[in-house]
């Protein structure tokens, strides 16, 4: 399991979405399906028995989907950044994947990479592909614009000193008559415990920010873990959490502290174990494995 799973908010469609995903690119799979139970059912809306979350891999990227309603709309300041070897590999998967999307960048030649799009899918999530000489993988890319031009570095320094294992591989600014704005990040890649990250400032105006579409789960095998992670991403504690683990950080990107312990229950084939557990869950902001325990008992 990666220590940090990109988690993507979708009304109903996460199920389609993840297979759809899933048919386009190499060394991928879909997993685990959990379903809404009464519990999770009444908390949400959404029709007992539903698909509530889905897990999948790409290109050995792991993600996972909910069916959470319309209350949140896809951004491009969160995209996935994936990396072809091959021109026939990358037309192909630009040509499914942008299909009934949004294009941005249209597959082209650029100064920065002899292949290279970036665009928004037919469900409204944002993805970057380029060609070049690297493994094949797919990185979480991180675009700051708007009021949040210029906290790129900043950011990638704070979640480095945050996670173990953790790194900055390659940083460039913009320079003086560049196009974007001089001294902030052109480009970063960065490392969060053995994952690879991108993220940028963005030049020109951008009617888009960061939101709750795309957020990160942080796995955490204990409540030690749990409470370091949820201290010191957490702004304010919590006084801007949500329920369920959800917090935001100062640089407005969301996040899931999430005991591992949790899937496993929420797994369980005893139905009102996991009902328990479940009805446990809504009632916490900060999770605690203990009152977790205490309900699956």
């Amino acid at each position: 399991m990666q220590k940090i799973t990109p988690f993507l908010w979708f009304d109903t469609q996460a199920e389609e979405a993840a297979k759809f995903y899933v048919s386009l690119f190499k060394n991928s799979k879909v997993g685990t399906i959990l379903r809404y139970d009464e519990a999770g059912a009444a908390a949400s809306g959404r029709p007992k028995g539903s698909v509530m979350t889905i897990d999948f891999t790409l290109n050995g990227q792991e993600f996972a989907g909910l069916n959470g309603g319309p209350m949140f709309q896809f951004s491009p300041a969160i995209s996935f950044f994936a990396y072809f070897n091959t021109e026939k590999e990358i037309d192909i998967v630009f040509e499914k994947l942008s299909f009934g999307g949004k294009i941005m960048m249209p597959l082209a030649k650029y100064p920065f990479a002899e292949k290279f799009a970036f665009f928004q899918d037919k469900y409204g999530v944002s993805w970057q592909l380029m060609l070049a000489k690297t493994v094949p993988h797919i990185s979480p890319s991180l675009l700051f614009v708007g009021k949040d031009l210029g906290n790129a570095e900043a950011a990638v320094k704070h979640y480095v000193s945050i996670f173990k294992n953790s790194k900055v591989n390659t940083l460039s600014h913009y320079k003086k008559n560049m196009p974007g704005k001089e001294g902030t990040v052109e480009y970063c890649s960065f490392t969060l415990d053995g994952q690879d990250f991108v993220a940028m400032d963005g030049t020109g105006p951008h009617a888009f920010a960061f939101n709750e579409s795309v957020s990160f789960v942080v796995n955490c095998e204990t409540q030690e873990e749990v409470d370091y992670y949820w201290e010191k991403l957490s702004e304010e504690g919590d006084k801007k959490a949500q329920q369920c683990g959800w917090l935001k950080d100062k640089f407005g990107i969301s996040w899931q502290i999430v005991p591992t312990v949790l899937v496993k229950m929420l797994q369980d084939k005893d139905a009102e174990k996991s009902k328990r557990v479940m009805q446990a869950m809504l009632k916490m902001k900060k999770i605690y494995i203990k009152t977790l325990k205490q309900a699956y008992m």
